[in-house]
């Protein structure tokens, strides 16, 4: 049985160790909180460019408007964009993610390659031997439009250039602070009968016409690159908010277990501690006896 030195120096750490995830608790509720506000305030210019896209793309002879449009056959090379947390203590946070893609493109007969976003998703692709061919970390938190920008055009350009046929991205989807789902999305080709990453479009029939000025192709190959990069911001933002949010919780639950156990440590401390004095009262009550004897 420990000492009651060793006792109180491991209700003292404990101690230390609540602090500490309350205190992160704490800058996780702050961080999740604008994670939200920024993917919010990004939504409506991703629905008005989703709308002009969903206008081009249901012309007939779409898919030969734009190289993003068209499907390819046969499918040779598959990309997937993980987005994953630089940082752990957050909960299954990054293990659900990588456990849902691994699951998801190991189906897959064709070579995947990976391009990472976050420390943590690299680093579990890397042991279990994957191809990761890109990585970006160090994202700021909620993440500019500007940092996600290369991401987009590094996916674009090798896609444009054949090097892959299909491109994914897997990211976790915030839903609700204690709600968050991993989702695979396709984004290239584009395809354009889903609603889209993080908002929802009514499809409703309209009988109106658009003129496009200078040029329907001019306009295609300005929106369709940047609607990819948008549905990128909008999953990395949804990633952060979902990462902080896990986090928040995990250190929640770990301040709750740790204050459970120093409350356990007391109790056994003050077990220990009146054992202690028992002994040391009868010492002297079997010292006071033998004198009265002798």
């Amino acid at each position: 049985m420990p000492s009651t030195r060793e006792m109180r120096m491991r209700i003292r750490s404990v101690k230390n160790l609540a602090q500490v995830t309350k205190a992160m608790e704490t800058v996780a509720a702050s961080r999740v909180r604008k994670a939200v506000a920024a993917n919010a305030a990004s939504r409506p210019y991703s629905e008005k460019a989703w709308k002009v896209l969903l206008h081009l793309a249901r012309q007939p002879g779409s898919a030969s408007l734009h190289p993003l449009l068209s499907e390819r056959s046969p499918i040779r090379n598959v990309l997937v964009l993980m987005v994953s947390s630089d940082r752990g203590l957050a909960g299954s946070y990054n293990v659900n993610i990588l456990r849902n893609t691994l699951f998801y493109f190991d189906q897959f007969s064709q070579p995947v390659k990976y391009v990472t976003v976050g420390k943590v998703g690299r680093d579990l692709l890397l042991r279990r031997r994957a191809e990761v061919v890109a990585e970006f970390t160090g994202l700021n938190a909620p993440a500019k439009f500007l940092e996600v920008s290369p991401i987009a055009r590094l996916i674009v350009d090798d896609f444009r250039k054949e090097l892959y046929d299909q491109v994914f991205v897997s990211f976790t989807n915030f839903e609700s602070m204690v709600k968050q789902q991993p989702v695979i999305r396709k984004i290239l080709p584009l395809e354009v009968e889903y609603a889209g990453i993080g908002y929802n479009v009514t499809h409703t029939k309209t009988s109106s016409v658009f003129t496009y000025e200078p040029d329907q192709n001019e306009i295609l190959d300005e929106i369709i690159p940047r609607f990819i990069a948008t549905q990128i911001y909008q999953a990395v933002l949804s990633s952060q908010a979902s990462e902080f949010a896990a986090r928040m919780i995990a250190m929640h639950n770990a301040t709750d277990n740790a204050n459970q156990l120093v409350g356990d440590l007391q109790l056994e401390y003050n077990k220990a501690r009146q054992q202690i004095i028992t002994n040391e009262i009868l010492d002297i009550v079997g010292g006071a006896s033998a004198q009265e004897r002798s």
